[in-house]
């Protein structure tokens, strides 16, 4: 297959962008929208916070089952033709959402987004991987700029989906409408996605991820990673109780419409900032220190609203969430980058995909059940707040491969 070429930098940043949109899909609307259809949803249905957190567990089992599927698929599809399918896979199950109000109908369609879902974010990290090896300075850049495109999702979830709430007040089931708008959007992605998947499908990866000039004699295993694959499954546990119940807790305490647009706008327009702050982190190390840092960070973004309802320090709490949370992602993407070789970047973002996965099978719904007792959503964010906390401390025990790359040299 002919390689068209990459001629500027402005032409790779415009692909790092434009391929940014299957972390729109995959993230920004098809996990993260649905914070801001709970409330309604729940309302409606007569649902218990339990079943408000299963349905994002829901999801997260199906990712986790992507996650598995994708390496077996990538060698049959190639990542852009799984990219694309997938996210054509993602607009189908997002739109059908819209015709359910049956409880397991509702939670049949998030498994199968959330398998969609994978097969976007996995086969796109690794184009995204792909691309910033082919251009080294500028890798920690490329790869945030491509999380950071979840930040699109959020901000376009946080202008459509209440405008079609309002639109839609009247009619029955009035959240339905909040989905097939968030499908067409999908849908208008995966046209977009044609481009960087036909560029990057048709480039080879460099011999060297490394730099080092050793090859593909160090494999994956899991063992090397251990640490921060295990504190990547406390991120996954953490995070997602923050971006399933925060709308929900914000309401709770009595805020508006307005500021509930406004609050999830700007945790967007952070994400889409993040790239630029955390790019440097990214490429100046190889070890577990960016997760580590980050996810301490994003702990204490958590606990925030938890302690407080002030509205300066709830907004301050959705800017540091916003600008930290897909760059920790992102840090494990590079660590893959750092420390294999391109042979293995498939098994290395397979894995960390798995444990991410599981991490978020468990936080929803643990969230939720805290949620239901004593103490109520505040109680449950300070076990996400203690999750990263314990995730952080794990992380920085990762070391770089230097000693394996060193054994493959002599």
């Amino acid at each position: 297959m002919s390689q068209p070429p990459v001629r500027s930098q402005a032409q790779v940043l415009l692909l790092a962008a434009v391929l940014s949109l299957a972390t729109a899909i995959s993230l920004g609307i098809t996990r993260f929208a649905y914070a801001l259809l709970l409330p309604p949803m729940r309302a409606d249905l007569q649902w218990s916070y339990a079943l408000a957190g299963a349905m994002n567990t829901a999801n997260a089992v199906g990712y986790l089952v992507g996650a598995l599927l994708t390496p077996a698929l990538l060698r049959r599809l190639g990542p852009s033709a799984l990219l694309l399918w997938g996210a054509a896979l993602a607009s189908v199950f997002m739109g059908l959402s819209g015709f359910f109000a049956a409880a397991g109908a509702l939670l049949l369609q998030r498994l199968l987004a959330g398998v969609a879902s994978a097969f976007v974010l996995v086969s796109g990290s690794l184009l995204a991987v792909r691309l910033g090896a082919l251009h080294p300075g500028r890798g920690g850049l490329l790869i945030g700029l491509y999380y950071g495109g979840t930040g699109v999702g959020i901000v376009l979830s946080a202008l459509l989906v209440p405008a079609l709430l309002e639109v839609a007040a009247g009619h029955p089931h009035g959240w339905a409408w909040s989905w097939w708008g968030l499908a067409l959007a999908c849908a208008g992605a995966t046209a977009a996605l044609a481009w960087p998947a036909r560029v990057l499908g048709g480039r080879a990866a460099p011999a060297s991820a490394t730099g080092d000039g050793i090859a593909a004699a160090i494999a994956f295993r899991w063992r090397d990673f251990a640490p921060s694959l295990a504190a990547y499954c406390l991120f996954g546990v953490g995070y997602i109780g923050y971006m399933t119940f925060v709308i929900a807790l914000l309401r709770e305490q009595g805020v508006g419409p307005g500021r509930l647009t406004l609050f999830y706008a700007l945790l967007g327009v952070a994400v889409l900032a993040s790239p630029r702050i955390w790019a440097g982190l990214l490429d100046r190390f190889d070890g577990g220190q960016p997760l580590a840092i980050l996810s301490a960070l994003l702990g204490a973004a958590i606990l925030v609203p938890a302690l407080t309802a002030q509205w300066a320090a709830v907004l301050a709490s959705g800017l540091l969430f916003g600008a930290v949370f897909l760059s920790v992602v992102a840090s494990t993407t590079a660590l893959v980058r750092h420390n294999l070789a391109p042979s293995q970047w498939t098994a290395g973002i397979s894995a960390f995909t798995i444990m991410f996965a599981a991490g978020q099978i468990v936080g929803p719904t643990v969230v939720g059940w805290i949620a239901d007792g004593a103490g109520g959503l505040a109680r449950g964010l300070l076990f996400s707040a203690g999750a990263l906390w314990l995730g952080a401390a794990i992380a920085w025990r990762q070391r770089p491969l230097a000693a394996r790359r060193a054994a493959v040299l002599t």
